[in-house]
């Protein structure tokens, strides 16, 4: 890493590969080798890098290993912890603010800097700050369709904050949060810089991580919709949350999804690959009403042959 300017009311700060800012860092991972490592060099400021695991098959352990990554396993227990909140609650980080990162995101130097800002000369009033997140898909970013500004709390300390909890009784959709939100216990701040998010590099992979997506939202759907009831979240999300709920209980919500992301949000300024990108949305939000009929059909005929065999007992 480059050397990254930060100035302080001290006089400028200098910090280089080589330099250490009082912040551990979270990755949770899982079959992440072509990630992990780029990843982990984007925050080689950092002495307390921990790579959360999930028994990964390929090399992902020993990529961060060799990069001075700690390497923890994590074994899920369907209906418990998820990784990132096991690990909020279980592991003894070596600094009072953790910044939680994904494999395929990199801390930009201009963010690394201003995160040194705030951690050596916090504002005494924040527990956690929340952070934008350039999208990028097909090789480039997504500026509409909905996905900018994407902001998500990533920066907090230790105690002030942990993930909304939604049990899933099946480990079949994965063992990391992915759509639920930090709770924090505490005012938040906003920085400028954002991390460069590179989620989908090719449309396989986008197609597989919401298969399993669309899995999970269906089996967990009205308690996910519903969860920020009893939590302090921010008025948007529980404003989206709500037209999503009610979106989804409409026909065609597969249709509205794409007209919103592709029309009203301007994805088509995106190009061809805000085009393919908004028609996969819509093609995830159909997945998720098959997942729900189904469910619903198999509870259905479940409780017509219950009624049929008490009618057939008496």
């Amino acid at each position: 890493m480059a050397g990254i300017g930060l100035r302080t009311a001290s006089g400028p700060v200098q910090l280089s590969r080589h330099s250490v800012a009082p912040v551990s860092v979270l990755i949770p991972a899982k079959n992440e080798q072509n990630n992990i490592e780029e990843c982990i060099r984007s925050v080689a400021w950092s002495d307390d890098v921990v790579v959360v695991d999930s028994h990964s098959t390929d090399e992902t352990s020993l990529r961060a290993s060799r990069l001075g990554a700690r390497v923890i396993q994590f074994d899920y227990a369907p209906g418990g912890l998820k990784k990132k909140n096991w690990a909020l609650k279980n592991i003894d980080f070596k600094h009072e603010w953790v910044l939680i990162l994904d494999a395929d995101e990199r801390v930009t130097p201009a963010l690394a800097a201003e995160i040194a800002q705030v951690v050596f000369h916090p504002d005494g009033a924040c527990v956690g700050y929340y952070i934008n997140r350039r999208f990028y898909f097909l090789g480039r970013w997504i500026r509409h369709a909905g996905y900018w500004p994407s902001w998500n709390l990533r920066l907090l300390r230790r105690g002030f904050g942990e993930y909304e909890f939604i049990p899933d009784p099946s480990a079949d959709t994965g063992d990391n949060e992915v759509h639920e939100h930090v709770v924090l216990r505490g005012p938040a701040g906003w920085l400028r810089e954002c991390i460069e998010h590179y989620a989908y590099p090719d449309v396989q992979t986008f197609i597989e991580k919401h298969i399993r997506y669309a899995a999970w939202e269906a089996r967990v759907r009205d308690t996910y919709l519903t969860v920020d009831a009893t939590c302090r979240l921010p008025w948007k999300l529980r404003t989206r949350r709500l037209v999503k709920r009610i979106a989804r209980g409409t026909p065609f919500a597969d249709v509205w999804r794409f007209l919103y992301h592709y029309i009203l949000r301007h994805g088509f300024l995106d190009g061809v690959a805000g085009y393919v990108f908004c028609r996969l949305l819509a093609e995830y939000e159909f997945l998720i009403a098959a997942h729900t009929l189904e469910s619903r059909m198999i509870r259905d005929s479940r409780a017509k042959a219950d009624r049929l065999s008490n009618g057939a007992a008496r």
